[in-house]
C-alpha cells in the first residue's frame, strides 16, 4: 500500500544542524513509494501542479523558476515533495519561509524532512495538510485546495503575531536584534537578559501606564494640551441630550459629539447642525463610552500622525466614503460592493474597515441627512456620503508642515507617550494649523500601524525601523555575552569553570549545564539543565549580564539552541567512537560536521570560536567561524598551534607544567596545573584540557588573566563546595 507515514516531529526552535532559524523536523516513511518517484505515477504531475500552480516558483536545486518542477518530470520522491508543498501551504497561507530540506537516512524509505517554521503548530498542520494533498495526487481522488488554505490562514491570523508586531520584529531582525515571543499574543522581547526591552504592539516597556490612561480620558488629555498651547477643539462635558444642546449652541454650530473614553474613532459625530441631531448623536456615543464631549466643528479631513520617540515617523489622511448610486442596487447593496476591497476587514492585517451600518450609528445618521435608508436606491449616479472620516490610510508623510510635525511631538511629550498616534483635523498638513483653524482631537496610545505599513495609497513607511531605533541606539543590539559550550566530554566543567570566573569579573551570570540551572552563585534547579527550556529562563530574566550554556548532542539534534548567535562558541572534543544512530548520526565524522558544528556556526562576527587544536574534527571547525578563533592544547609542540601563532592570533596551551596564553608571540603565564585544585596537580589531563578550554573562553570575553587565574585556582577548594559550585573531580572517565 502507498502511504507516507509520520514517525517521528522535531520542534527545531533556535539554530540547528540545518539553519539558523527555527524549523520544524518530520521523519517519515515512504514505504513502496520509495521505488515510485514523481514520474512514475501517471496524471501525479499534473494533478499536483493544478492544484498548486505557484509551484512554479519554487527554484529548488536548479536555482531557477521551474526548478522543481523539472525534478518533477526528471521523478523525485515523496519527502522532497513533501517538502516543497508544506512551504508552499504556508506560503499562500500567509506565512512564508523558503527554506526546507529533505533527505535521506542510512535506513531504506526513512526521509528527515525539515521546513521552516515560524509557528510549530501552523507548520504542522501545514504539513499534514501537504500529506493529504500528496496522497490525493497519487491515489487520483478530489482535494479542495481552498479550504485547506482557508484553515491555515485562520491558524495563522489567530496564532501568529500580528502585523504591527511583526514589522517591530522585522526591523529588530535587520539589526541583528534577537527575539522572543513572550506569550500567545502579542508580547514579544527583544534582546536577552538585562539588554532586553519589550514591545506589544505599539506600545513598549517605556509606555507609561499613567500616559496610556489619560490617553483614553480625551476631556483631561484636551485639557492637559491646552495648557501648552496644543490648538484643540473648544468643548465641555456633557450630562444629557438637553445639555449637549446647550453646549453645542454656546459653542457655536457645527460641533462634535463623541465619547470622552472610547478609541479608535467609535461613537464620532461630526458636523451637527440640528438639535435632533446633536441629542441623537449624544444617546449613540454614550453607548460607546462614559461620558459625552461636545466641542467646536474642526472644518477638514482627520489626519493620523505617528510620533515615535518624539519624532514624526508617518502620517496619513482620511477621506470621507462614499458610494454612486446606479439606478438599481440599494444603499446596503451599494456598500457591499465597497466591502469586498480586500483591504478591508477586521482582522489587523486589514489596513481598512468594512462599512457596517448595524455598528456604524454615524452612518446611519449621515443617511439620515440626505433623506437616505440602507434599503433606498439612489438615482444613477448620485454620490451618497456613507462616513465622513472612514479612510485614513493615505499616506502624506512628506507633505506635513515642520510646525505641524512640531505640534503632533509636543502633543505626545504632554501625554506622556513614547509612541503616540496623534489625530489632526485640517484641511492642508502641508500648511501650519493656525493659519486653517486645525486642532488635534486626540492622542492614542498603542496606535495602529498598518495605514503606514500598507497605506492604501502612496508609500509604506518603516515605522518599525522607528520604533525599533527608539528602543535601541544606534550600534546597540540587545545582545549580553553568550558562551556556548559543547563536544563529546567535559562540557559541563567547562561550563561551571567559564561561569565561576565570569562572575569573579563583577556580572550576574545565568548558567544552564548539566549539574543545574543557576544564576550568580545560587543554584536554581539541580540535575541536568542542559537543554533549550533551561537556556531559555536564562535569556528572559532582565537580571542577567552574561549567560554559559551546554548543549549536548542530543538537545541540538531535538530542539536546537536557544540563542541565535553567541559571543563564544566551544568545542571541547568528539571522541572517535561518538554517535547517536537514534538519530541516524552514524559516527565520529557525522557528529562533527552535522552536529558539532552548529556551535561554531553562530559565533558572531565579532566572536570567537575556541576550538581544540588536537583533536582534527574539531581543529577542521575553524574554518566554519565568522569571528575569531582560539585554538586550545596540551601539545605546545603543535604544527597547528605553531601556525596560528605565526599568523598573529591567539592560542592557550600547556607547557612545563604551566597554562600559557599566547598572541603571536606575546605569551603570559596564567597559572600552574599544580595550583589549580581541578587537574590533581596535573595529575588528570582531560581536566587541564577543560581548564585550558575555559581559560580560552575567559580570554574570549576581555577577562584579564589575573581574574581567570583566581577563577581557575579557586575552582575546587572548600570555600568554593560550600557555595554549591564545584564538581566531582573524578578520576575516572572523563564526565560529559
Amino acid at each position: 500500500m502507498k502511504n507516507i507515514e509520520f514517525l517521528r516531529f522535531l520542534p527545531l526552535q533556535g539554530p540547528n544542524i540545518w539553519t539558523y532559524r527555527s524549523a520544524l523536523e518530520v521523519w517519515i516513511d515512504i514505504g513502496e513509494l520509495e521505488d515510485f518517484p514523481s514520474n512514475t505515477l501517471p496524471g501525479f504531475n499534473e494533478r499536483l501542479t493544478t492544484w498548486l500552480p505557484s509551484l512554479v516558483e519554487h527554484r529548488c536545486s536548479y536555482g531557477e523558476r521551474g526548478g522543481f518542477l523539472k525534478r518533477l518530470e526528471e521523478g523525485t520522491w515523496p519527502g522532497h515533495i513533501l517538502e516543497h508543498v508544506t512551504l508552499e501551504l504556508q506560503n499562500l497561507a500567509g506565512l512564508p519561509g523558503g527554506f526546507g530540506k529533505a533527505r535521506e537516512t542510512s535506513v531504506r524509505g526513512i526521509y528527515k524532512v525539515v521546513v521552516r517554521a515560524r509557528h510549530e503548530t501552523v507548520t504542522r498542520a501545514a504539513l499534514y495538510a501537504a500529506r493529504e494533498l500528496v496522497m490525493a495526487a497519487i491515489e487520483d481522488k478530489p482535494f479542495n485546495v481552498e479550504a485547506k488554505l482557508d484553515e491555515l490562514r485562520d491558524m495563522v491570523d489567530s496564532l501568529c503575531l500580528g502585523p504591527s508586531t511583526a514589522c517591530i520584529v522585522d526591523a529588530a531582525d535587520e539589526r541583528r536584534i534577537p527575539s522572543i515571543r513572550l506569550s500567545e499574543g502579542n508580547l514579544v522581547q527583544l534582546g536577552h537578559g538585562c539588554k532586553q526591552r519589550r514591545i506589544w504592539t505599539a506600545e513598549t516597556d517605556q509606555t507609561s501606564a499613567i500616559a496610556e490612561s489619560i490617553s483614553r480620558d480625551k476631556d483631561l488629555t484636551k485639557t492637559l494640551l491646552e495648557s501648552c498651547g496644543v490648538p484643540i477643539p473648544e468643548g465641555r462635558m456633557v450630562d444629557s441630550p438637553a445639555d449637549a444642546w446647550d453646549a453645542a449652541q454656546d459653542i457655536g454650530l457645527p460641533v462634535v459629539v463623541k465619547p470622552s473614553d472610547a478609541n479608535h474613532g467609535r461613537g464620532v459625530f461630526i458636523d451637527l447642525n440640528t438639535q435632533a441631531e446633536v441629542e441623537t448623536a449624544y444617546k449613540a456615543a454614550l453607548e460607546e463610552g462614559s461620558s459625552v464631549l461636545v466641542e467646536r466643528f474642526v472644518r477638514g479631513n482627520e489626519h493620523r500622525l505617528l510620533v515615535v520617540g518624539g519624532k514624526l515617523a508617518a502620517a496619513a489622511r482620511g477621506e470621507p466614503i462614499f458610494v454612486i448610486g446606479d439606478g438599481k442596487s440599494t444603499v446596503q447593496q451599494l456598500i457591499d460592493v465597497v466591502n469586498t476591497d480586500p483591504r478591508r476587514g477586521d482582522l489587523e492585517e486589514h489596513p481598512l474597515n468594512p462599512v457596517i451600518l448595524e455598528r456604524e450609528p454615524a452612518a446611519r445618521l449621515e443617511l439620515e441627512r440626505q433623506g437616505l435608508s440602507a434599503d433606498s436606491v439612489p438615482p444613477a449616479g448620485k454620490k451618497v456620503l456613507l462616513l465622513r472620516n472612514g479612510n485614513v490610510a493615505i499616506d502624506i508623510t512628506d507633505l506635513v508642515h515642520p510646525s505641524v510635525a512640531a505640534t503632533a511631538s509636543l502633543a505626545a511629550r504632554v501625554v506622556g507617550l513614547d509612541i503616540a498616534g496623534v489625530d489632526i483635523v485640517m484641511e492642508d498638513a502641508s500648511r501650519p494649523l493656525a493659519e486653517q483653524r486645525g486642532a488635534i482631537v486626540e492622542v492614542n496610545a498603542g496606535p495602529g500601524l498598518l495605514m503606514h505599513l500598507k497605506p492604501s495609497e502612496g508609500k509604506p513607511r518603516p515605522v518599525g525601523q522607528a520604533i525599533v531605533a527608539n528602543l535601541f541606539k544606534e550600534g546597540e543590539n540587545g545582545r549580553i555575552p553568550i558562551v556556548g559550550i559543547t563536544g563529546t566530554h567535559g562540557k559541563t566543567t567547562i561550563a561551571r569553570l567559564v561561569a565561576r570566573i565570569i562572575h569573579l569579573s563583577g556580572k550576574h551570570v545565568g548558567l544552564a549545564c548539566g549539574d543545574g540551572l543557576y544564576f550568580g552563585e545560587r543554584p536554581v534547579e539541580r540535575g541536568n539543565r542542559a537543554n533549550w527550556a533551561a537556556a531559555h529562563r536564562v535569556l528572559l530574566n532582565r537580571a542577567v549580564e552574561a549567560a554559559v550554556f551546554e548543549n549536548s548532542s542530543v538537545a541540538i539534534l531535538s530542539e536546537g539552541l536557544a540563542y541565535d548567535r553567541c559571543q563564544v562558541g566551544v568545542v571541547a572534543n568528539i571522541d572517535p567512537n561518538d554517535s547517536l544512530p537514534e538519530y541516524y548520526i552514524e559516527n565520529a565524522e557525522q557528529m562533527a560536521t552535522k552536529v558539532k558544528r552548529t556551535q561554531v556556526d553562530v559565533v558572531l562576527p565579532d566572536g570567537v570560536a575556541v576550538l581544540n587544536a588536537d583533536d582534527p574534527l574539531v581543529a577542521d571547525m575553524a574554518s566554519l567561524c565568522d569571528g575569531e578563533v582560539i585554538f586550545f592544547g596540551l601539545d605546545p609542540d603543535s604544527e597547528l598551534l605553531a601556525e596560528h601563532l605565526k599568523a598573529g592570533k591567539r592560542a592557550v596551551f600547556l607547557r612545563e607544567g604551566a597554562v600559557i596564553q599566547a598572541h603571536g608571540s606575546q605569551e603570559t603565564k596564567v597559572s600552574s596545573v599544580d595550583a589549580i585544585p581541578l587537574t590533581q596537580n596535573g595529575a588528570v589531563a582531560y581536566q587541564v584540557e577543560n581548564v585550558l578550554a575555559a581559560v580560552g573562553a575567559a580570554w574570549a570575553l576581555d577577562i584579564s588573566s589575573e581574574l581567570i587565574r583566581a577563577g581557575i585556582e579557586l575552582f575546587g577548594t572548600e570555600r568554593a563546595e560550600e557555595q554549591g559550585l564545584t564538581f566531582k573531580t573524578q578520576t575516572q572517565a572523563q564526565p560529559a
